[in-house]
C-alpha cells in the first residue's frame, strides 16, 4: 500500500537525529547523516545491487539523482582511488538502511563517510530503505532534499518547498554537465592482477592497438573506456558537443556513443543531428544506454520517462537472436518505445522484467546499441561479447570484400 501525505506536519525527529529525507508529497524520513553537512535536492531512486556502491556514487549517469541502496551492508569495503567510475562522483547523496561501518578490506583507504564528505556529499543511516522503495516502486521515483544537520535542527517546511519546487528530470540536460570540456586520449584497460615488474596489480595499459574509436563523452563511466582499450581500440573521447567533423577528423575506425544522464530528448537536441551524419558515413557505431536512447531518436524513434527505472545488477535480458538470458547491469530512468521505431530498425533484445526495450540493430549499416551496462563493474560480465562485436564490425568495414562477393555489414549483405 502506496505511503499517504500526512495530514500535519512531522511534531520533530527523534532523539540523535541528525539527517532527514524530505520528500515532495510530504513525507519524512529521519536517520544518522554521514558525510558533508549539506542539502542536496533532486530524484530519489533505489539501486539493488550488493556490490560496487563506490562505482555507483561515480557513475556520471547519476547526475541529479540522490540513491537509495536496498542492500543494508554499505560501505563495508570503504573507498578507494581505484574503483570509480568518474573523478567527481555525479550522484547527489545516499541514502542507507545502516549505519556504514569501518572499512574491512585491504584495498581501502577511506571509509565511505569521509569520502562523501570529501566530495561535499550527504548521506542518510538509518532509514527504512524497504518503505522508501515501495514508496518509488507503486508512486514513482519523487523529488526529495536530503539534509544532514550535525546539530539536529530541520526547517522541514523549507526542505519540502525546495523537493517540490524541483524541476524534474524530464526536459533536462544534464550530458552538458558531466561531459569532458575538451578532447584526450584513453589507453588504461582491464584490472591486470599479474602486471611484472610493479608493485601489485592495477589498470593495465593497450599499447598495441588494432583500430581507433572516438567515443562521444555525454556521462561516459571508465569502465567503459577501459573495456574498449581491452578489445584492442585505440580511444579518443570527444565532449557531448563535439560537431560530425570534430569526430571524423580523427579519423575514427569506428564511433562509440556513451551513457549519460538526464532526458535523451533534451541532449538530442544537439547530439542527434551530429549521430545521424555519423551512421550516414556508414562508420560502425554503438551505443550504451543515453547514447542507445539518442541513438534510437536518431534514427527516428522515440523515448519516454520511466515511472521508476532500471537499477541494479541482477535484470535479464534476451538476446532475441540467440535465445540467451544475460543478467546484466542497469541505470537508466528513460527508454526507448518499440512501436516508435522505422522499419530498417531490429530490436535486439528485451527487457524480461517487464518487456522494455534493451537493444537495437539498424539492418543496412553497422549500427548497434544496448540499454544496459555490458562494462559493468564490478560485475556481472555476461554481455562482453557486445565489445568484441564492435570490433567484429570494425575489422568487416576495413577488410576488402571477398572475391565474388559483398561485405557484410552490421549483420546483413551490404
Amino acid at each position: 500500500m502506496a505511503d499517504r501525505m500526512p495530514t500535519t506536519p512531522p511534531a520533530g525527529p527523534p532523539g540523535g537525529t541528525t539527517a532527514a529525507l524530505v520528500l515532495a508529497d510530504g513525507i519524512v524520513f529521519w536517520g544518522r547523516g554521514l558525510g558533508a553537512a549539506a542539502v542536496k535536492v533532486g530524484e530519489v531512486c533505489f539501486n539493488t545491487s550488493i556490490t560496487g556502491y563506490q562505482e555507483i556514487m561515480t557513475d556520471p549517469s547519476y547526475a541529479g539523482q540522490i540513491v537509495t541502496f536496498t542492500f543494508p551492508h554499505i560501505g563495508n569495503v570503504g573507498t578507494n582511488p581505484d574503483d570509480i567510475e568518474s573523478v567527481n562522483p555525479a550522484a547527489l547523496g545516499a541514502v542507507l538502511a545502516v549505519d556504514a561501518t569501518e572499512p574491512a578490506n585491504y584495498r581501502a583507504t577511506r571509509p565511505l563517510g569521509q569520502w562523501l564528505a570529501g566530495h561535499g556529499l550527504p548521506g542518510i543511516a538509518g532509514v527504512d530503505t524497504r518503505r522508501l522503495t515501495r514508496r518509488i516502486r507503486d508512486g514513482g521515483a519523487p523529488s526529495g532534499a536530503l539534509a544532514h544537520a550535525p546539530d539536529g535542527k530541520f526547517d522541514i517546511a523549507a526542505l519540502a518547498k525546495l523537493a517540490k519546487e524541483w524541476p524534474g528530470l524530464e526536459g533536462m540536460d544534464l550530458a552538458i554537465d558531466v561531459t569532458c570540456r575538451q578532447s584526450y586520449g584513453w589507453t588504461e584497460a582491464a584490472w591486470d592482477f599479474s602486471r611484472p615488474n610493479q608493485a601489485g596489480p592495477g589498470y593495465g595499459k593497450q599499447t598495441n592497438p588494432r583500430f581507433h574509436v572516438v567515443a562521444v563523452d555525454y556521462g561516459a563511466k571508465r569502465n567503459i573506456l577501459r573495456c574498449l582499450a581491452a578489445s584492442g581500440c585505440r580511444v579518443t573521447v570527444v565532449p557531448a558537443t563535439a560537431t560530425t567533423d570534430d569526430i571524423l577528423r580523427h579519423k575514427p575506425d569506428g564511433v562509440f556513443l556513451s551513457n549519460g544522464p538526464g532526458d535523451p530528448a533534451a541532449t538530442g537536441k544537439y547530439a542527434v543531428p551530429v549521430i545521424r551524419d555519423l551512421v550516414a558515413q556508414g562508420k560502425p557505431v554503438f551505443g550504451i544506454c543515453l547514447g542507445h536512447q539518442m541513438l534510437a531518436l536518431a534514427l527516428g524513434g522515440r523515448t519516454e520517462k520511466m515511472a521508476r527505472g532500471h537499477r541494479g545488477a541482477n535484470h535479464p535480458v534476451k538476446d532475441l537472436a540467440t535465445g540467451k538470458v544475460e543478467i546484466t547491469s542497469q541505470n537508466h530512468g528513460f527508454c526507448v518505445v518499440p512501436e516508435s521505431l522505422p522499419a530498417d530498425v531490429e530490436i535486439t533484445h528485451v527487457s524480461l522484467f517487464d518487456g522494455s526495450n534493451e537493444g537495437i540493430r539498424l539492418k543496412s549499416k553497422p549500427v548497434f546499441s544496448v540499454q544496459y551496462h555490458p562494462e559493468a563493474s564490478p560485475g556481472p560480465q555476461d554481455s562482453h561479447y557486445l565489445f568484441e562485436r564492435f570490433v567484429g564490425l570494425m575489422e568487416s568495414k576495413n577488410s576488402p570484400p571477398p572475391s565474388g562477393g559483398r561485405a557484410r555489414v552490421g549483420g546483413t549483405s551490404a
